[in-house]
């Protein structure tokens, strides 16, 4: 896919208003601000921790695994006016084994609590990524003073 660009969660960092979410591809991360629930969900995922009872993602999943869906990418695909937009592709096989795609707007947010999850790439279009600020020095910055940014 050469106009996407695959990224990961690299670091969230709680904030007065929220959860920074710091995405990178190795060599460029950018950041944006998210819900802290949602932060807090894709932290604990990432870091392997099962929570006593599901929580909404968890439930989503176990709900698409139901009708036989998964998903199978999630990409970010505008920044308007600092609000961020994604898509959820999601892939579903029935009992006769038709195969359907969906394509479903999404939060990025939660787009990164389910792939997490269901360890499916995130993808950001490459011509946003390219418009996009680069964060790496301001994270490396935060880890040099030794602040716990959680992620990877």
């Amino acid at each position: 896919m050469p106009d996407l660009v695959r990224v990961k969660p690299i670091a969230l960092l709680p904030t007065p208003a929220g959860c920074a979410v710091f995405l990178g591809d190795g060599e460029k991360a950018i950041v944006f601000y998210i819900d802290i629930a949602i932060g807090a969900a894709i932290n604990a995922a990432m870091a392997g921790q099962t929570p006593p009872r599901p929580l909404t993602h968890d439930l989503f999943l176990k709900a698409l695994e139901g009708f036989g869906a998964k998903p199978t990418r999630t990409v970010i695909m505008a920044v308007e006016e600092e609000v961020y937009y994604a898509r959820l592709i999601l892939e579903a096989e029935n009992e006769i084994m038709e195969r359907k795609i969906v394509e479903l707007d999404a939060r990025p947010s939660d787009c990164i609590a389910l792939a997490v999850r269901a360890d499916c790439p995130i993808y950001v279009l490459k011509e946003l990524w390219e418009e996009l600020q680069d964060m790496s020095s301001a994270l490396e910055d935060m880890r040099d003073k030794g602040m716990d940014l959680g992620g990877e």
